[in-house]
């Protein structure tokens, strides 16, 4: 991924209250059963910041988070690096309420670039993980 990319969006609407999808993205409890079941702790306060590893075919990716914006409900926004890797960026979850549904965005901006000779970091599995995570995962969870 690269920072003159532009920025990765998916899109998932939820048969479920914005409270409830609000808490799948902001409660540890609740974001280690669809999301990072390493994640040791997470609020949703400005400034926050936890650390956690993922390892993937024999690579270790130290995750990096720091929040950078809350809106309860609303919206969530958090930085997203790997110690030991170059490549920053933030992820941005925001919460659109309808009817009887809620429709949640992500989009994910790169600030520095990573480098995609990992695969990981490359713009397709960015895509992917997304894809994976919201219309896959939380969807499972919420639904």
């Amino acid at each position: 991924m690269k920072a003159s990319d532009s920025p990765v969006v998916v899109e998932q609407t939820f048969n479920a209250s914005k409270e409830k999808v609000w808490n799948a993205i902001t409660v540890k409890d609740e974001m280690i059963q669809w999301y990072f079941p390493m994640i040791p702790e997470f609020k949703p306060e400005v400034g926050f910041e936890t650390l956690f590893t993922v390892e993937h075919e024999g690579r270790v990716f130290p995750h990096r988070w720091k929040v950078l914006e809350v809106e309860p409900c609303k919206k969530i926004s958090y930085t997203w690096k790997y110690d030991n890797y170059d490549g920053d960026g933030y992820v941005t979850f925001e919460i659109i309420e309808g009817c009887d549904k809620t429709r949640l965005q992500l989009t994910c901006t790169i600030t520095e670039d990573f480098d995609d000779s990992i695969p990981e970091f490359k713009r397709e599995s960015c895509v992917g993980g997304w894809e994976y995570f919201i219309k896959q995962q939380l969807r499972s969870y919420l639904e």
